[in-house]
């Protein structure tokens, strides 16, 4: 692979020697990752180079047990002598750190068999040149637009290439390379007092995918300017509808909420509900790790263990949470292989036809607000409590009237969760989430 200075028969040497002095230092288990990445960045602002970041970084790192003592240490120092400092600072710390009976690796039988490549890896070497050629494109058409987009934060190309290998004491051995690309585009339009930003990107493994630049541009554009001359709403109760990308966000919080590390910790909202209601029963959220080319996408978790595709929710009710290993022993549970998140989710309504899209689910909130961008992060988990800054426009007679600023949304997660009314067919994907937009049958909005 042209893009790293190492192989993957190298990483298997540099992990088994890793193992080997964890062993000789008298560890009982022992876990190790070594990995290396190598990208570059470009940001384009007003037809000027603004940065230029080339990345490369490599690491290993080790986690060590002495019974059901714990010990890490990390180093981006691949010399023989450098791993052998890096077990034995490891296994220092546990010796040290206190015994927890549900510490340890994962059972041998729950980790992953040898895979196949999972066929995430899209090479892609696009020079300075022609990375800010494509950046300078999208910006361009943003500009050209309308004259009323007359500034920009600028536009960027990100082209990303990482591999590792992940092997335990247990007999796993196994890793596979990666590639994430992407292309964004910031204008800002009007002038004054009045002046509106918005911004749009695409972002995917394969570069070829990757939305037309012009296109990009010239969207970004038109989200500025549908914002301009907003104004407040008074305060009150209104059904609310969230684009696709925002509601991928109340999916990022239900798993959060059902996260094995914030319900041992008996911090959420979500502690005890397992076969019971979580989203209206007209819901369904599937968990799918073999999606090809999917962000979410991994044959095993990052302790190993087989990731498996799996029903969250089906018709509202939890079906399972979001363990790992450790989290898993915690609640007394089996690890769902969920180390390190969640895996390509997708929610989808019984509900939904072909064609809902936005103009459907604009007729389907009525009157109401749609909102397109939320600021801040307020949200408490434990109680569900969440109020956040908005952006987007008042609707009614399921048409945009005028955009709306300076508003806050209000609510309580479990209400909001439980009260969604619709989810569109206009699906976006963000990031490993997927969902069309979302229409809630009530939230607080404070304006004027």
């Amino acid at each position: 692979m042209g893009h790293f200075a190492y192989s993957k028969s190298d990483f298997q040497e540099l992990a088994a020697l890793a193992l080997r002095e964890a062993r000789e230092a008298g560890a009982s288990d022992a876990a190790v990752e070594v990995s290396e990445g190598q990208g570059l960045s470009v940001n384009v602002r007003i037809g000027r180079v603004e940065q230029v970041e080339h990345n490369t970084d490599k690491g290993l790192d080790v986690t060590v047990y002495a019974g059901q003592r714990r010990g890490h240490a990390s180093t981006s120092d691949f010399s023989a002598q450098a791993i052998r400092s890096t077990v034995r600072a490891a296994f220092d710390i546990a010796r040290y750190t206190a015994e927890d009976d549900c510490a340890g690796l994962p059972e041998a039988e729950l980790l992953a068999p040898r895979s196949r490549d999972p066929g995430l890896y899209h090479p892609w070497d696009p020079s300075v040149e022609q990375a800010v050629e494509l950046a300078r494109r999208a910006e361009d058409a943003a500009f050209a637009t309308d004259r009323r987009i007359r500034n920009s934060e600028g536009a960027s190309v990100s082209a990303q290439h990482m591999h590792f290998l992940l092997a335990n004491s247990r007999g796993f051995s196994d890793g596979y390379a990666s590639s994430r690309h992407s292309l964004s585009c910031v204008p800002i339009a009007g002038r004054g007092n009045d002046m509106q930003r918005d911004y749009w990107w695409s972002s995917h493994r394969d570069a070829a995918r990757l939305s037309d630049p012009e296109a990009l541009g010239r969207y970004a554009a038109e989200r500025a300017l549908s914002r301009l001359r907003a104004r407040k709403i008074p305060t009150g109760q209104y059904p609310v509808l969230f684009e696709a990308p925002l509601a991928a966000g109340l999916l990022g919080s239900l798993v959060h909420a059902t996260s094995g590390g914030t319900l041992y910790r008996k911090a959420s909202f979500l502690v005890d509900q397992l076969g019971k209601p979580v989203l209206a029963s007209h819901l369904d959220l599937l968990e799918d790790p073999r999606v090809p080319d999917g962000m979410g996408s991994a044959p095993f978790d990052d302790e190993g263990v087989r990731t498996r595709k799996r029903s969250v929710v089906r018709g509202g009710v939890l079906e399972g949470y979001f363990l790992s290993t450790y989290s898993g022993r915690k609640l007394g549970m089996p690890t769902t292989g969920n180390a390190g998140g969640s895996h390509n989710l997708s929610l989808s309504s019984r509900l939904t036809r072909p064609g809902d899209n936005l103009a459907q689910m604009l007729r389907k909130l009525d009157r109401g607000l749609f909102v397109i961008e939320l600021i801040g992060h307020g949200i408490n988990y434990v109680t569900g409590d969440y109020s956040r800054g908005a952006m987007g426009f008042w609707v009614e007679g399921g048409q945009i009237r005028y955009p709306v600023h300076e508003i806050t949304v209000a609510g309580n997660l479990r209400d909001m969760l439980l009260g969604i009314r619709a989810v569109g067919a206009d699906v976006h994907v963000s990031g490993s989430r997927s969902t069309g937009s979302i229409l809630l049958e009530s939230m607080t909005v404070a304006g004027s």
